[in-house]
């Protein structure tokens, strides 16, 4: 039922949601995504000078929380069962998402420093259902408390907790004839939720403090891993760059085969790169920054690292491996697993399985604090501490579940955030573009 009710709210109307109000965003803001981002990384570096606005975090700090949560399974477990459902042509996708999704993200990133909002107990809060209340007005409330309401089940770290299980049976348990039960799953869940109990315990700041130190070496490590892999093959990445694009327009399935592709690979693209869901806002409304325009040029970065250079870097081995994808049974990181495993016999699975462990807890550090961003909204901040208990039973539950209804339980949450969240963008644009012209306008004079 999960399954069949997911491919009919996440298919065309998703679809069209994001990537067409994401394309809407590109050709509204003159192509920010690429015209400006060069500006992204000056953004970046004046940010650490800048930092004097109100907030918990530096934007650095924001923008290394948001990408351990997007930078995580989803860049390898999301970008296999992507090639799994839709074949190699769902990577050429996931790359059109990711241009459409940084133009997404900045306006985002820029609406979270304009629209901050103030909780119960007075503190400095953001996020969309701050933009919705503080930007469009008290009667849009509503919809504010719909983006909430399903941002508590869209960051519960289904997909991550279940892989990284996954992960675990795949590389060591199986392996060593230990029967992959229900009460493994369990125990294994018990210890996930353990670890990530302490470093949630302690806040944003100690989120943000481990995930500024642990992101960047997890994607310098990942792409020296892939890197090797390419060089390995380097004949053979011409034969797997024209398979991804022959399969993206390939006619033989018409133009419905072409869409239907599209469509996964969209999917699986938001599900990295989170682009237009709202959780972005989320975390770059606690940064201390007081200039949207550069606070958005810095969420920029976030969609061309994950969608854009973490899932070519996973699609690579899988393709070069060359399993049999269209079975029809949807795959994850078992699939990833024995790709690394084969192109680097002996010790590429464990590598990959060093670097999944890395990128699963840094998601799950960061997705706690966008759920109790949404339970302070709807029951204030005396309550949060709950939220975080009930986070780490449901990583123990999503242990056990099956892979098909964790990934059609975190489509229909990000598909309801998504829905109030890209209303208010595209309702708030105009402010946006206001502010761009005065940024870049005295930029030219600097």
């Amino acid at each position: 039922m999960l399954t069949v009710a997911s491919n009919h709210v996440c298919g065309y109307p998703f679809f069209f949601l994001l990537i067409g109000g994401g394309l809407f965003l590109f050709i509204y803001s003159g192509g920010v995504s690429l015209r400006h981002l060069n500006s992204s990384i000056k953004a970046l570096r004046e940010s650490k000078a800048a930092a004097t606005g109100d907030g918990q975090i530096s934007p650095f700090q924001a923008l290394m929380s948001e990408i351990a949560s997007t930078v995580g399974m989803g860049c390898i477990a999301g970008v296999a069962i992507a090639v799994t459902m839709g074949g190699p042509g769902a990577v050429f996708w996931m790359w059109v998402s990711a241009i459409v999704g940084m133009s997404t993200k900045f306006f985002e990133g820029a609406l979270a420093v304009m629209y901050k909002g103030k909780d119960a107990s007075g503190e400095t809060q953001g996020g969309p259902m701050y933009i919705i209340t503080t930007g469009l007005g008290k009667k849009w409330t509503p919809m504010a408390y719909f983006f909430s309401i399903f941002g508590l089940i869209g960051t519960l770290c289904f997909m991550q907790a279940n892989q990284l299980v996954e992960a675990v049976t795949t590389v060591f348990t199986t392996p060593a004839g230990i029967e992959n039960t229900l009460s493994l799953r369990f125990i294994m869940g018990l210890v996930i939720s353990i670890i990530v109990a302490s470093v949630i315990l302690g806040g944003i700041k100690r989120i943000s403090s481990i995930s500024s130190k642990i992101v960047p070496v997890m994607v310098l490590l990942y792409f020296i891993l892939v890197f090797a892999i390419i060089l390995i093959n380097l004949d053979k990445i011409p034969g797997v760059i024209s398979t991804i694009l022959h399969e993206a327009f390939n006619m033989e399935a018409g133009i419905g085969g072409i869409l239907g592709t599209a469509i996964i690979g969209a999917r699986r693209a938001t599900y990295v790169n989170e682009a237009g869901v709202g959780t972005a806002s989320l975390m770059h409304g606690a940064s201390r920054n007081n200039d949207p325009i550069r606070e958005g040029l810095i969420t920029m970065i976030g969609p061309a690292l994950d969608s854009g250079l973490v899932c070519t870097l996973t699609a690579i081995p899988i393709l070069l491996v060359g399993y049999d994808v269209s079975s029809g049974e949807i795959k994850g990181l078992d699939l990833a697993l024995h790709a690394f495993g084969d192109l680097l016999p002996g010790y590429g699975e464990y590598m990959l399985m060093a670097i999944v462990l890395f990128f699963a807890f840094s998601t799950m550090f960061s997705y706690s604090y966008y759920g109790m961003k949404c339970t302070n909204f709807l029951f204030g901040p005396q309550n949060t501490k709950y939220y975080n208990y009930f986070y780490l039973v449901m990583i123990i539950v999503a242990a056990m579940i099956p892979l098909d209804s964790v990934v059609a339980v975190m489509d229909m949450s990000f598909a309801f955030m998504a829905l109030p969240n890209m209303i208010a963008l595209l309702l708030l644009a105009p402010r946006v573009k206001r502010l761009m012209k005065n940024y870049f306008s005295k930029s030219r004079q600097c």
